[in-house]
């Protein structure tokens, strides 16, 4: 008797053993199910609305020759952006100023506000709204505003690349003693605008930023103007670097005696918070 309810136990407790196995697996299978319309429930939602506090960049240049010719250039870069759920806004900014044996050579400044709304990850529908004021070119000043997208086209610990496309109006005027008739001090067009955004970590405490930026006239091919600044720069602490830039500004159309290229090196110490 005792042998047969053994046996009978063994049996209950083998089936019971049994109908767990199998309610394990399938509770995995369950969960791996899961899993996997969770992923994909998530992968259809919009991107993740996040508010962000003011992020700020702050750029101090200074360059000093002594000798056969005594030169000073200042140069203050900065920016500051704010995110806002799916919006952006931002302010770009830098100023240079110079001198060449104690009489100014410099003075320049431009600013460049921002408006961004992230459709996806990748891609932002832009506004943007520029001014840009420089004593020794041959405009007193130049104002340019419109829409454009820009495309996020790589983002990863190393590398950033980013592509800006704007159509833009813009309105330029003219140097008075470059002006051969009053009317002709103003001019208006409708211009576009390529920009390029490049950063690279080459090194753990070293890292290289490239901005290209490309503005042109749609009726005139000759009327463009070509900004480019590289950076390369080491970490100190934080919140401070320092390192060396190389800027060119270029216009193509001037008026006689002027360069059409003002090219600026310089010495920084940035700040970011």
């Amino acid at each position: 008797m005792k042998k047969i309810t053994l046996s009978l136990l063994l049996a209950s407790s083998l089936m019971i053993a049994a109908e767990v196995a199998v309610d394990q697996t399938k509770l995995a299978s369950d969960i791996s199910d899961a899993k996997a319309n969770l992923k994909a429930l998530e992968a259809q939602l919009p991107p993740k609305e996040q508010n962000q506090d003011i992020i700020t960049h702050v750029q101090l240049g200074y360059i000093q020759t002594d000798g056969n010719a005594n030169t000073e250039t200042f140069a203050v870069d900065g920016s500051f952006k704010k995110a806002w759920g799916k919006n952006s806004g931002s302010i770009i900014f830098n100023s240079q100023y110079g001198e060449a044996e104690n009489v100014e050579n410099k003075n320049k400044y431009f600013m460049e506000l921002q408006y961004a709304y992230a459709f996806s990850k990748k891609v932002s529908f832009t506004y943007i709204l520029g001014y840009k004021n420089d004593k020794f070119s041959s405009y007193t000043y130049q104002a340019y505003t419109g829409p454009g997208a820009k495309y996020h086209a790589y983002n990863s610990d190393v590398q950033k690349l980013d592509l800006e496309g704007s159509i833009l109006y813009s309105q330029d005027e003219l140097q008075a003693q470059n002006v051969i008739a009053p009317n002709d001090a103003i001019s208006t067009y409708t211009s576009y605008q390529a920009k390029l955004a490049y950063e690279i970590q080459v090194l753990g405490n070293l890292k290289f930023n490239q901005d290209l930026s490309y503005r042109a006239s749609f009726e005139d091919s000759n009327n463009f103007f070509i900004f480019s600044s590289s950076a390369l720069s080491s970490k100190i602490s934080d919140i401070f670097s320092a390192g060396i830039s190389y800027k060119v500004d270029y216009t193509n159309e001037v008026a006689a005696g002027i360069l059409q290229r003002d090219n600026t090196l310089s010495a920084f110490l940035s700040l970011d918070y």
